[in-house]
């Protein structure tokens, strides 16, 4: 369970920085 939980939020980080980087 808490494993499931950082993947989520290691993808969410991922999402943001590739997001970021595509709008700069």
């Amino acid at each position: 369970m808490h494993n499931s939980f950082a993947l989520i939020v290691v993808l969410f980080i991922l999402l943001i920085i590739i997001g970021t980087s595509y709008v700069v």
